[in-house]
């Protein structure tokens, strides 16, 4: 089996998103002291490569599945693509369902999606860091590109930027407003007419909402279809292939998001199932 690792390092050098605070680290015991070492983190769940639960930004939820530890193995680990489609974007550039299905590798009905935008390596510590182009001048999709994966019944999808949605369709929209005044001189059109208010109902109370921002979270989440954020790590020897791709965040009750280890499997078999579903797994290995 080959693995290829999605993953950025964490460090307490890495970045939160925006409005977000990094890491701390600290050491509770030490060697010299009591002969075992002890340390303790702080950290926001959104900080390096993470997944979202459907518990950051939905209330609306109705199969059950929100927080971390209420997704199977077998949700977080299937078959998918990871697909290039860095030559098709750039700054504040709009990703379309064209660029993804036109690209060197198929995209199946309910596989696990990541998109290699190609931004990665502005993320802290890469060659080209620039945390402002990273996270606030990355491409990202509009709703003809949610709809088209609720269409395709993508499992989730993780994507190597700051957010799963484009940053002038966040609230990186009101919080930078010099670079607001840039997006709009660069697409010719106020920040508010590129990106619509969209509409949805509310899964559980029937509530008809409208918002300006966070498509990709507030109205995906409680559809079922969440996100990783800032993948990274060996992606580039991935591109444009198919392979068993898991996320790996903490079991944890009630906990809305978390870091987690992303990582492709090659040559592993064809099929995945978790072991709950499978009857007389244990006594048909003690043979």
């Amino acid at each position: 089996m080959r693995m290829v690792d999605l993953s950025h390092t964490m460090s307490i050098h890495t970045p939160g998103w925006v409005g977000f605070s990094g890491n701390k680290m600290w050491y509770a015991q030490n060697l010299q002291t009591v002969s075992i070492v002890a340390q303790r983190i702080d950290t926001a769940m959104h900080v390096g490569t993470h997944l979202d639960g459907a518990m950051h930004a939905t209330d609306g939820l109705v199969d059950g599945m929100g927080d971390m530890a209420s997704y199977d193995l077998d949700y977080l680990v299937n078959w998918g693509a990871i697909v290039d489609i860095s030559d098709k974007v750039s700054d504040w550039g709009v990703i379309t369902p064209d660029m993804l299905e036109s690209a060197d590798v198929e995209i199946k009905k309910g596989d696990i999606l990541i998109i290699h935008t190609g931004y990665h390596r502005f993320y802290q510590g890469q060659s080209k860091q620039d945390l402002v182009r990273y996270f606030c001048m990355h491409p990202g999709g509009k709703m003809e590109l949610l709809e088209w994966m609720l269409d395709k019944k993508i499992k989730w999808f993780g994507i190597d930027v700051g957010s799963g949605d484009h940053p002038m369709n966040t609230t990186i929209r009101f919080m930078r407003t010099d670079l607001r005044k840039q997006f709009e001189e660069h697409v010719g059109m106020d920040a508010s007419e590129f990106f619509p208010h969209y509409q949805y109902r509310h899964k559980l109370s029937g509530r008809l909402v409208k918002n300006n921002i966070f498509p990709f979270h507030n109205y995906a989440f409680q559809e079922g279809l969440i996100h990783a954020e800032n993948v990274g790590g060996d992606i580039e020897k991935a591109l444009n292939t198919r392979a068993i791709i898991g996320a790996f965040p903490w079991k944890f009750d009630g906990l809305e998001s978390c870091p987690c280890r992303i990582i492709a499997f090659y040559d592993s078999g064809k099929t995945v199932e978790l072991a709950k579903h499978l009857k007389g797994l244990a006594r048909k290995n003690r043979r």
